[in-house]
């Protein structure tokens, strides 16, 4: 039986508790940089022209993706950019899995974030490639 407040708890379908996710949190090396590994021609020895890309080009198409939620921009793996001819980036939500290293902080970022009861901020850092997420308890007055 759900209760009034199971039903309006953000945390009430995650594995974790807010406590797991309150204050800040450094996740490193997970962002799109300028040293994302992309593929090479083995016959040529040179990245083909899909692979090139800036970190301002991915952090432009990660702003541009149309959502309420922020979006970051991931590397994308050596093989999805050989299959598909796709950037060596891909845009993805703030808390993705692929940045926060497990889908238990994902559903407990994404909840606080919906949450009123939470103040969620967060920090990409292109250049070293860390992702910092902030939790604190909304202010009560």
């Amino acid at each position: 039986m759900m209760t009034k407040d199971s039903a309006e708890d953000p945390f009430n379908d995650c594995e974790l508790d807010p406590e797991a996710i309150l204050g800040t949190h450094t996740f490193e090396d997970v962002l799109f940089t300028d040293e994302t590994e992309t593929p090479v021609n083995v016959l040529t020895g040179e990245t083909p022209a899909h692979s090139q890309a800036t970190v301002e080009e991915a952090k432009e198409f990660a702003a541009s993706i149309d959502t309420e939620t922020p979006q970051i921009a991931l590397p994308a793996s050596v093989e999805s950019q050989v299959e598909t001819q796709s950037k060596p980036y891909t845009a993805a939500a703030f808390f993705h899995f692929k940045a926060t290293g497990s889908l238990e902080r994902h559903r407990a970022y994404h909840a606080a974030y919906e949450s009123d009861a939470f103040a969620v901020d967060f920090e990409a850092d292109y250049e070293s490639g860390d992702l910092t997420i902030t939790v604190e308890r909304a202010d009560e007055s």
